[in-house]
């Protein structure tokens, strides 16, 4: 038996009780998802799509109220007008902040993609419109600094606390629900009319409650990753309190209209099919995650999360060490990918980006997280990111194909 063929066997059986927690997982936010669907009787009307301005798309506003009551939320915006998981951070930001506002990350800096709009200069961002940026990094083991936090609170007048679930380009475990929730009432205690915002992009499905189920007041992704189910197109979502939600309405249209506009010719099918789909594709996509943790730190790679820690997201991170092995690795993601497998992705300067980055991305919708995907930054001490899988069996031919670009057999 080759030695790679081997560390898969010997990972799985060793996973068992691992896939037995994320198929629990799965089944109650499958439960959550469809009493959402039946409490708003989604029906086939809902499934058609609108013109022109949309006024009473039936569709667009069942799928955002299906969003918020499978959230926890009060209300919610879910469009495909929304491009990207950067492009709903940045409209719920440019909703609820004012000049002379303060915003505060309190989870380190936020994902590459957001540094042009919190401090961007002359190209529209947060700064150009007066918004003050501050950040708070997480301990050495990965919590949130609460002195430090108390202390930013009672010193200054904070308008919005930002935290970012998943890992970014960061050495460090995804947040856990827990963890979100202590340090909402930490600062709720402290200062109540702050706002908590989470970027929860890599995180929806991942454990039992989101964020919103926990007291954090806004909450966005990208429908392209893990809510999406692998089936959603494009799009975005936003969900938290009615009142805050109103607001940044008026960001995703205009102040005047809201979301009483937006049409799709399309439809909504693959929204609320993807929605639907999404706990059993994110389960999918978290055993292939520990599949990998565990298999390539069977074969001496330092991995984060642990195979046998909690998972709080779909990543999983490997420290690869070497610039060329960083590259093989990402090319046997591309190798082993449904579209494009015969293309051999570079590093190149990526749109948003403060280094090269190799991304490999075979997916049906193009840079869709939530299907079999790797992307890294070329940088010491090059680490891959690796994340997704619609089918758990792709995911173990995955594995064996980057275990293959590793090791000489």
């Amino acid at each position: 038996m080759k030695k790679s063929q081997k560390i898969i066997e010997d990972s799985i059986n060793e996973l068992t009780t691992v896939f037995e927690r994320i198929d629990n997982i799965a089944l109650i936010n499958q439960n959550k998802v469809l009493k959402a669907f039946q409490s708003n009787q989604i029906a086939l009307r809902h499934m058609n799509g609108s013109s022109g301005y949309g006024y009473d798309d039936a569709g667009r506003e069942a799928l955002s109220k299906v969003f918020a009551d499978t959230f926890g939320a009060e209300d919610g915006i879910v469009t495909p007008n929304i491009v990207s998981g950067t492009h709903a951070l940045t409209v719920a930001l440019f909703g609820l902040l004012r000049p002379n506002d303060i915003l505060l990350s309190i989870s380190g800096k936020p994902y590459d993609t957001l540094s042009e709009v919190l401090t961007g200069k002359n190209n529209g961002s947060l700064a150009d419109f007066g918004v003050n940026y501050r950040q708070i990094d997480l301990t050495e083991l990965g919590e949130f600094d609460l002195p430090l936090i108390e202390k930013t609170l009672l010193s200054s007048k904070i308008k919005m606390i930002m935290l970012q679930r998943s890992r970014g380009y960061a050495w460090r475990k995804a947040l856990t629900t827990p963890q979100i929730q202590q340090v909402v009432l930490f600062i709720k205690k402290i200062s109540p009319e702050t706002i908590v915002f989470v970027d929860n992009c890599y995180g929806e499905f991942m454990n039992e409650k989101e964020p919103t189920d926990v007291g954090a007041d806004v909450m966005a992704g990208s429908l392209i990753k893990n809510p999406g189910g692998g089936i959603a197109p494009t799009g975005g979502y936003i969900v938290g309190k009615k009142n805050l939600i109103k607001l940044i309405e008026g960001r995703v249209t205009s102040p005047s209209i809201g979301m009483e506009v937006g049409s799709y010719l399309s439809g909504y099918l693959q929204f609320f099919q993807g929605i639907f789909l999404a706990p059993h594709v994110v389960a999918q996509a978290a055993k292939t995650a520990v599949l990998f943790s565990a298999s390539l730190k069977k074969l001496g790679y330092e991995v984060l999360p642990d195979p046998f820690d909690e998972l709080n997201d779909i990543v999983c991170s490997v420290k690869i060490g070497d610039e060329q092995k960083l590259i093989d690795f990402c090319q046997a993601v591309q190798r082993v990918s449904p579209i494009d497998s015969f293309v051999k992705p570079v590093p190149w300067d990526m749109p948003g980006y403060q280094d090269k980055v190799i991304m490999a991305a075979g997916c049906f919708v193009q840079g869709a997280s939530i299907e079999l995907s790797c992307d890294a930054p070329i940088k010491p001490p090059y680490i891959a990111y690796f994340q997704g899988g619609l089918t758990f069996e792709h995911g173990k031919i995955a594995v064996a194909e980057c275990l293959k670009a590793l090791i000489d057999e």
